[in-house]
């Protein structure tokens, strides 16, 4: 295999792997060679860069064999019609939120195994297809060398069939170098400097919903994806989607985020400077809810807006107001399975998750008044929690 340090020479052997060439995008090869540029930055030895190699190679192989399942399979007449989607600012109740929306028999929901290896279109697989025995493998890795994520993240016990955030569709187009795509790589993560493009990435993500649905009946798609940076290109790809858009005290999440950051970090490099964490993540943070405000999207009549306390306090009525909210019927089977899920998996079945705004740099009472603006808007109350 071609060695790290080439992007050409690791595009060609994937092309010869495969016997393919077409990588949808002529801007692919460029954005490529950057994102090969800030792997190399990350200084791994030479046993780190082999292993980059290869997650690039199969991130490569599996983005030819996808563009050429698309033509084949004739996979752009596959119609998504009025997805449900979940939103918010990370550590904010997204996941439980989308894990239940999941459990609707109506509903279908994307599943790690189908987007960690999408080629042939799982629809058109076997019920014993080798590939979620891989999933559920490479799961259980993931779970092994990032044992503190499940404490924070408990539902990657799910292990194949997890929920992958819509972020994740974008793997092989190197837009996100997220670590459900790159932990066997002992770097730490990257949460910036890949070139952004929201309408040519969710064009990916549509392409991904129609591979996964082909041969199969079709259901009504519930998502999870931070979008509200992206609103304009979304409703333009999703025009008559219906987004739950949650909202928590901004400090309690952000201080929640550092801690997760972190312990993914440490999992990631084995060792973690949480002074660098809090800088990243606070200024992240900070940005991500400042930008909520200045955002003129934020009033389009096709998000619901809640409130995290509101949904702590009632899960199934949270969800279900939001159905009456996009005209979706509610149903027993749904909302059994949702109350089933409740009672069986508890939020810390993986040990508690314990964090702490002591993480947060700067003051936390300036940060109160800085978000206040937020708090009003949205009614949200500060969390009486350290």
């Amino acid at each position: 295999m071609a060695g790290l340090a080439d992007a050409d020479a690791l595009l060609a052997a994937a092309e010869h792997a495969t016997a393919l060439s077409d990588w949808g995008d002529p801007t692919f090869r460029e954005r490529f060679a950057r994102a090969v540029a800030l792997v190399r930055g990350a200084n791994m030895d030479d046993a780190g860069e082999r292993l980059a190699a290869a997650n690039i190679h199969w991130l490569l192989t599996d983005r030819l064999r996808f563009f050429d399942d698309h033509r084949k399979y004739g996979l752009a007449g596959e119609v998504i019609e009025r997805p449900l989607v979940v939103t918010g600012e990370p550590r904010s109740g997204t996941t439980l939120l989308h894990a239940l929306l999941a459990l609707d028999p109506a509903s279908r929901a994307l599943h790690f195994w189908e987007v960690m290896h999408p080629s042939p279109p799982p629809g058109l697989a076997a019920t014993d297809d080798p590939r979620r025995a891989q999933a559920d493998a490479e799961w259980l890795e993931i779970n092994a060398r990032l044992p503190d994520w499940l404490r924070s993240h408990p539902y990657n016990d799910m292990l194949g069939d997890g929920l992958p955030e819509d972020e994740r569709t974008w793997a092989f187009d190197f837009r996100v170098l997220t670590p459900t795509a790159w932990w066997r790589v002992p770097m730490g993560m990257v949460v910036g400097g890949l070139p952004a493009d929201p309408p040519a990435q969710y064009r990916i993500h549509r392409m991904m919903l129609q591979a996964i649905q082909h041969g199969r009946p079709r259901r009504r798609w519930v998502l999870k994806g931070f979008h509200s940076n992206r609103f304009a290109a979304f409703f333009d790809c999703y025009p008559d989607a219906r987004v739950l858009y949650i909202h928590r005290d901004p400090v309690q999440s952000i201080a929640s985020r550092i801690r997760m950051a972190a312990d993914l970090t440490e999992g990631l490099t084995g060792a973690v400077d949480m002074a660098e964490q809090s800088r990243i993540h606070t200024a992240l943070g900070r940005a991500g809810f400042h930008a909520i405000l200045n955002n003129p999207m934020i009033d389009d009549p096709r998000i619901h807006h809640v409130r995290y306390q509101d949904f702590v306090a009632d899960q199934v009525g949270t969800i279900r107001r939001f159905y009456a909210f996009a005209g979706c019927p509610w149903s027993a089977a749904a909302e059994t399975a949702m109350r089933d899920y409740l009672a069986r998996n508890k939020g810390d079945r993986h040990g508690k998750f314990v964090y702490s705004t002591d993480l947060i740099d700067g003051d936390i009472d300036a940060l109160h008044e800085e978000f206040a603006p937020y708090r009003e808007r949205f009614g949200i109350d500060i969390e009486k929690r350290r």
